[in-house]
Formats: C-alpha cells, sequence, structure tokens
C-alpha cells in the first residue's frame, strides 16, 4: 500500500530538526487541515489552521492588507502569501501553507472554471521569508471535487517543498 501524501509530510516535517505547521484556507474550506490531522500522530508537527472564508476574517485573523485584496475579491497569489505568513505569525509555525480560490465558476468575477491560489512560506528570520506559490485549475469539477483537487494539490506542494528544501528552525533572535 502506498504511502499517502499526508503521511509523507508527517515524515519529513518530524525528521530532525522537527519542523512545526499551520495552515490558513479559504476555498478549501478546512479540508487541507483535515487532511493533515487525519494522520496518527499530526500533532506532533500541526500547530492549528484557521478557514477565513471572507475578506473581513482575512484581515483581522491573517493580516491580510485589505485595498488590494478587496480588488481582487481576495483570490490572488499574493493574498495567499499573506494568508500563509498571518498563519505562520499566528500560530508560530515554521512552515504555513494556504489557499484562496473559486470553488466554482463564478459568471460575476468573469471564472468559468474552479481554481485556487496556494501559496506555502517559511520564515527565514523576523522580516525575511521563503515563498512558494501556485495555481490549481480544476476544470469541469463540482464544488467538492475541486476542493478535494486543491486539497490534494497542496499536501503535495508542501511535500515537494519539503523534499527539496529540508529548511532549518528559524533561531531565536
Amino acid at each position: 500500500m502506498p504511502v499517502s501524501a499526508a503521511h509523507e509530510l508527517k515524515a519529513l516535517c518530524l525528521r530532525e530538526p522537527v519542523l512545526t505547521l499551520a495552515v490558513a484556507e479559504s476555498m478549501t474550506g478546512g479540508r487541507v487541515q483535515a487532511a493533515i490531522t487525519a494522520v496518527p500522530g499530526a500533532s506532533g508537527f500541526f500547530l492549528g489552521g484557521l478557514t477565513a472564508y471572507t475578506l473581513d476574517q482575512k484581515v483581522r485573523h491573517l493580516g491580510v492588507k485589505r485595498a488590494p485584496a478587496a480588488k481582487v475579491n481576495a483570490v490572488s497569489a499574493e493574498v495567499a502569501v499573506q494568508m500563509a505568513r498571518g498563519a505562520a505569525r499566528l500560530f508560530d509555525a515554521d512552515v504555513a501553507a494556504a489557499t484562496t480560490g473559486y470553488a466554482e465558476p463564478s459568471p460575476a468575477q468573469d471564472v468559468d472554471a474552479p481554481f485556487a491560489h496556494w501559496a506555502i512560506v517559511r520564515r527565514i528570520d523576523v522580516r525575511r521569508w521563503q515563498i512558494v506559490t501556485g495555481r490549481v485549475v480544476c476544470p469541469d469539477m463540482t464544488r467538492h471535487e475541486a476542493q478535494q483537487c486543491v486539497t490534494d494539490a497542496v499536501i503535495a506542494e508542501l511535500v515537494a517543498y519539503l523534499r527539496i528544501s529540508r529548511p532549518n528552525r528559524p533561531q531565536a533572535s
């Protein structure tokens, strides 16, 4: 039986030095957190997550900048980065991931197919971050399928990120 991506994520995070992880979600509605916490022993590295579905909550809890986010209906790579940084700060995590997007077409927003932006951030020091972003498009998928597609993609991207660049825990300043 193949090891699931969430199990591999756990193994990568628990390798010494242990890395802590937090998540901020919008489009995926908590599914990334659920996938991570479905793995026994997730409490050894997963600190928590926040599902912020509205711009007001993204601003209030994650520090997303209101004016630029409002211009893009809180859906952009930059908003995902701000959400991930906010989750890292909120939970004092080494690494954080975030999702924001559309779970179904939205003619009012000129969105023909579900998609999401994702971001992974790692604190290098107090002011500097390592940032990886991407976009997942989910044509012809239902709302639920698109949310699961993005969840699977983000977990896979976290695993790929940790495989390539096994970051060290930031030093206290």
